[in-house]
């Protein structure tokens, strides 16, 4: 690699060829790429659920969070109000978007997923 040092406005500059500087600018990204493959990687060995991008777009498109974590967990809506202590009839209302639900159905429900509140509640 050949280097010419200059110096400019009382700074050292260091000067390369454009094909130096560019596998450079690429051994450094596939630096940052490696390390954060290795923090990925800690992370779901730490226990982070990764989720599908169909899920995800699902949740984007405007689907209802609860229904879709519920299907992702393969439960029923009747599997779901028995794990939660809360009805069939509650758990349909609220993935039809037809009723709220309470903080406490909320924090049963999401407990029952496996998940937080924030994950299947409704953004307004």
């Amino acid at each position: 690699m050949g280097v010419q040092v200059l110096e400019v406005a009382g700074q050292k500059m260091a000067v390369l060829p454009l094909q130096d500087y560019e596998r450079l600018l690429e051994s450094a990204e596939d630096k940052e790429d490696i390390a954060a493959a290795f923090d990925a990687e800690k992370r779901r060995n730490d226990g982070m659920e990764y989720l599908p991008a169909s899920m995800v777009n699902r949740i984007l498109d405007g689907e209802n969070a609860l229904r879709v974590w519920r299907e992702h967990r393969s439960m029923t809506i009747a599997e779901l109000a028995k794990e939660s202590g809360f009805g069939y009839s509650m758990i349909s209302k609220i993935e039809s978007g037809s009723r709220q639900g309470t903080v406490s159905l909320w924090n049963a429900v999401a407990s029952a997923l496996g998940v937080t509140p924030d994950d299947i509640m409704p953004v307004d």
